[in-house]
């Protein structure tokens, strides 16, 4: 990792580029890495352009870069890019300055980055086929659900299908891997049934089955292989499998299977967001089928009545009012296991799901997934024109019916932070209410959603943050509303902020118009008539020091500094920082654990002697919040 801002030249491999409607996003697998010391050096690079660039994944390219290390969480306990950057293998981030030149390669590159170059170049020419034909933000998602690129999507029309509740269009799902494997079984063993020969004297159901299996994975590796595909697909292998040794697997187990493979190839995915959504939701759903067929609702002709029921309705009533049923039932089951990770992640929640799901399902059963297929199919003859415009139509449809949810009353709603303690509990009720087979233990989950509930209910709540780099705060007003205050504004920063306190407001309009800025800082006001100063220029730490509480800097502040201080010292310590204020004093809370020292979030060397924070000490006025007094324990 990175250990902290450099320019640089560096040659190496481009693994995969991501194209945007302006300038693209690459990832360098490094080579020669100038003249940054060997034991610093990142393996791997993302770099955005200002510009396309005319190069394609596998070429060998030359460039000059300004790179930072990834950055960190912008509150405590936020959103940490720089875990997931590490075990992605980036240890550095930033922007390219000037042309990229592509070179002759002086050494060969791996075999997996040949056959990932390989993949993403075909991944990106049909993106852009698509996008080219359909146009607009419909060409955009059309190539984000066929090939798995999502850059060419515009940020409005993300913020619409978000609020609608639908933003999962976007993202390839369980629903598409089983659709892609349903397509190629029932095809293929369709084909096969056309010889008597074959049909009447081999195994075609079978054969059909390891057909799908090899479909699945070409269909997980052409887009992106996420880790939400990745549980999509082990879970389809495994029932693939079952028909082939005569066996049914969908059942618990059978997800059981795909935790275990996820989290012994991908450990950390389990803090992240799709692991648990994509789990939860099929954890739902399955527990849903394991009662249907135990009540022996499901595995029977479908017009026929259940054991000891009455008569099912008509083929007609079936399909109209049967089958809309079982998909609202089934959103509503999935759509209730997910909820607490949804609010705990995005800290929103849509009320009109129920409405989204069910369109979003359609179109990826009629148009999706069918049409990425026959496209894809006819891309090399130049016949796929047509398909594309008919996925398009679709997705203009959806895009159509979000804008109306969109604007609905109450269309979002906007949470505030958890406490710690609320997820786990949350996670602990959906576990007892999918895994438990009786009533009696399922039980268990109200106590679980309860002090999880609670939890939600009384997360931390600021009266000012500060960001890890020190140049940027965000003060809360008279009215009890966050405003941020720096001369460079910093939308991501911002964007979590809010969030975070359960606030809807464009990041943009959240400037604090009475926060006065000049070239030496800025000053914010606290709700309790204190004051905030943000110190740019070492002049200014000296009149600041003196007429302010909390002081914050990305500088050095003098040691004799009287107020609460937060500078380029003691933020390399605690990381992004809050403040809270009891009554009496300011309680701060720090993203960095006492003593963290991780690979991806090395500790800054301290001169023999200092001590350490310890997160939610509390700090008076002229305290060291990095100095609780003691040694904390290790």
């Amino acid at each position: 990792m990175l250990d902290h801002v450099r320019i640089v030249k560096l040659e190496g491999f481009v693994e995969e580029i991501d194209f945007r409607p302006v300038g693209a996003r690459l990832v360098l697998g490094v080579v020669d890495h100038g003249d940054m010391p060997a034991d610093l050096a990142p393996r791997r690079v993302r770099l955005t352009t200002r510009k396309a660039p005319a190069i394609s994944a596998g070429d060998y390219v030359a460039l000059q870069a300004r790179l930072l290390p990834p950055s960190r969480a912008e509150l405590p306990g936020g959103y940490d890019f720089a875990r997931d950057a590490y075990f992605s293998g980036v240890g550095a981030v930033g922007s390219t300055l000037g042309g990229i030149n592509v070179l002759p390669a002086p050494v060969d590159a791996t075999w997996r980055q040949k056959l990932g170059a390989a993949i993403d170049h075909a991944r990106n020419r049909l993106a852009l086929r698509v996008d080219a034909i359909i146009g607009g933000d419909e060409g955009a998602i059309a190539a984000a659900m066929v090939t798995g690129k999502r850059d060419f999507l515009s940020n409005d029309a993300k913020d619409l299908i978000r609020e609608a509740g639908i933003f999962h269009i976007i993202t390839i799902s369980g629903v598409q891997m089983t659709l892609v494997a349903g397509i190629f079984f029932v095809v293929a063993r369709r084909l096969l049934a056309l010889s008597p020969t074959l049909a009447l004297g081999y195994p075609i159901k079978k054969w059909a089955a390891g057909a799908a299996m090899l479909g699945s994975v070409a269909y997980d590796l052409c887009t992106g292989s996420r880790v939400g595909t990745e549980r999509a697909l082990i879970m389809t292998l495994i029932v693939l499998g079952a028909v082939i040794l005569d066996r049914r697997a969908l059942t618990m187990r059978n997800l059981a299977l795909a935790v275990l493979a996820i989290v012994a190839l991908e450990p950390e995915a389990i803090l992240g967001v799709s692991f648990q959504l994509s789990f939860a939701a099929v954890s739902a759903l399955v527990a849903v089928m394991e009662a249907r067929l135990a009540r022996g609702e499901i595995g029977q002709d479908p017009f026929l009545p259940p054991r000891g029921r009455p008569p099912r309705r008509g083929p007609i009533l079936f399909h109209l009012v049967d089958k809309p049923l079982a998909l609202l039932v089934a959103t509503f089951c999935a759509t209730s296991a997910t909820a607490s990770f949804m609010a705990y992640h995005f800290h929103d929640l849509s009320p009109y799901v129920l409405i989204g799901n069910p369109l979003t399902l359609t179109v990826i059963e009629l148009f999706a997934v069918p049409g990425a297929l026959v496209g894809t199919a006819l891309y090399p003859l130049g016949l796929d024109a047509p398909v594309w415009l008919y996925v398009g139509q679709g997705i203009h449809f959806v895009l159509w019916a979000a804008r109306f949810i969109a604007a609905a009353p109450g269309s979002t709603l906007h949470l505030a932070a958890f406490a710690p303690f609320a997820l786990p509990f949350l996670s602990l009720a959906v576990l007892s209410m999918t895994l438990w087979r009786t009533w009696t233990f399922r039980a268990m989950a109200i106590p679980f959603a309860a002090i999880g509930i609670f939890g939600a209910l009384c997360g931390p709540r600021y009266d000012a943050i500060v960001a890890p780099s020190g140049d940027l705060v965000a003060a809360r007003d008279a009215d009890g509303r966050l405003e941020i205050a720096g001369k460079r504004f910093n939308a991501f920063a911002a964007e979590q902020w809010l969030a975070a306190d359960g606030d809807g407001r464009d990041p943009a309009t959240t400037r604090d118009p009475d926060a006065p800025c000049d070239r030496t800082g800025c000053v914010a006001a606290l709700p309790e008539g204190q004051s905030l100063a943000l110190v740019l220029d070492r002049a200014a730490f000296e009149e600041d020091c003196a007429r302010a509480e909390v002081v914050v800097s990305p500088l050095t502040a003098p040691a004799d500094c009287a107020a609460l201080t937060f500078d380029e010292r003691k933020l390399a310590t605690t990381g992004a920082v809050g403040l809270a204020w009891d009554g009496t004093r300011f309680v701060v809370a720090a993203d960095r654990a006492a003593l963290e020292d991780r690979p991806w979030s090395p500790a800054p060397k301290r001169p023999r002697g200092e001590r350490v924070v310890r997160p939610g000490q509390p700090a008076s006025k002229g305290a060291d919040p990095a100095d609780p007094g003691e040694e904390p324990p290790g």
